[in-house]
């Protein structure tokens, strides 16, 4: 089975296509990546739904490795919309 491994950075990403047999887990995948001793990478998800080592991939998963978040997505959406609010007009 083919599925694809990605891990992103701020601007950059990186993904590497691999031919697995039918069954593989993702700590196979991670391995035949040679990625499994990344200090970065956090967690995994499959299309975004998270995933544990044991979690079988199926033929066209897309596996994606988490990195911890650098910021607290409530805090960023409160300072985006602070700065979105208009001043009073003198």
């Amino acid at each position: 089975m083919r599925i694809e491994v990605v891990r992103a950075w701020p601007r950059r990403f990186e993904s590497v296509w691999l031919d697995l047999p039918p069954g593989a887990s993702v700590a196979q995948a991670l391995a035949a990546t040679g990625w499994q001793d990344d200090p970065e990478i956090v967690a995994c998800a499959v299309f975004g739904v998270r995933a544990t080592a044991d979690t079988e991939l199926r033929e066209g998963d897309r596996l994606e490795l988490l990195r911890p978040l650098v910021a607290d997505p409530k805090d960023a959406r409160r300072r985006r919309a602070e700065s979105t609010k208009t001043k009073p007009r003198p």
